[in-house]
């Protein structure tokens, strides 16, 4: 079958297929930024790429961003603020509060109000 119909069957275009990736080798740039990273444990990428610009290595901070992400020199991030773990414990009323008469909001049914001459 040739290219043509392959490509028309698959409904993909020929020019993705014959598209050759035209990316550099960054070996040295690699090693460099490995070394760094091992130097200086708790740096990030973008202070990484501040030190590698210092030593004249001009590289767009996207592309320093996927190196350092393939290389997998991530720093582990650090633990936050502790909170309080679980729900709260609701707070419980008293029963004799309660039977005096002092939650009812009528005064009708109030036990206090019967035999006090309210």
């Amino acid at each position: 079958m040739s290219e043509r119909r392959a490509c028309k069957a698959m409904g993909v275009c020929r020019m993705t297929i014959r598209y050759e990736t035209s990316r550099g080798d960054d070996h040295d740039l690699r090693e460099r930024m490995k070394a760094l990273a091992h130097e200086r444990r708790r740096f990030g990428n973008r202070r990484l790429h501040v030190l590698l610009r210092r030593e004249g290595h001009l590289v767009n901070h996207k592309k320093l961003f996927r190196l350092y992400r393939e290389e997998k020199l991530t720093v582990r991030k650090r633990g936050g603020r502790k909170r309080a773990i679980g729900t709260r414990a609701l707070m419980l009323i008293p029963m004799a509060a309660m039977t005096a008469g002092r939650w009812t909001s009528c005064r009708i049914n109030s036990p206090m109000a019967a035999g006090s001459g309210f």
